[in-house]
């Protein structure tokens, strides 16, 4: 796999994957990433801000296969937030979360204190890689927060 950040002739296939995802655990609704206005347009999106960023990973064959995002959350706090992460089911059970999840968290120690995420209870997987990573559970949302359909909630602080 082939970890780099995100090109414009990306956005179609990373947004397919994320859509594909979030309908295949019933999530293709209000208040998730399924209904961000910046989904089709996500190079642009990250582009426009310095303490943001989204990475792809590419197969042997080039194809876009899952990516990751980081982007601010809030500022004041030095709070940033692990975004999208999302692999086709393809390439799921080797490792490629976990190694987007490296790229994502070292570009953002770099820019903040503290990483927090949102996620659903019924995302297993993911869950149990969060708390790997040192996440830890958070008992409500950090407010500010649009995806209100989330019912899971991470921070991880950095030591920088």
């Amino acid at each position: 796999m082939h970890i780099r950040e995100i090109e414009t002739k990306d956005n179609q296939t990373i947004e397919h994957i994320i859509k594909s995802s979030l309908e295949s655990y019933g999530l293709d609704i209000p208040g998730t990433a399924y209904v961000d206005p910046q989904l089709s347009n996500l190079t642009q999106f990250y582009e426009a801000d310095d303490d943001a960023a989204y990475w792809v990973a590419e197969n042997g064959d080039g194809r876009v296969v899952g990516g990751v995002g980081i982007g601010p959350f809030d500022r004041e706090n030095g709070i940033c937030e692990l975004q999208k992460l999302y692999v086709a089911p393809e390439a799921q059970g080797r490792g490629l979360a976990r190694q987007l999840m490296d790229v994502a968290l070292t570009f953002a120690n770099k820019h903040y204190d503290a990483c927090y995420l949102e996620t659903s209870t019924k995302l297993e997987a993911a869950n149990r890689l969060y708390e790997k990573l040192g996440f830890e559970p958070l008992p409500k949302p950090i407010e500010g927060s649009d995806h209100n359909a989330m019912d899971a909630w991470y921070l991880k602080r950095f030591n920088s």
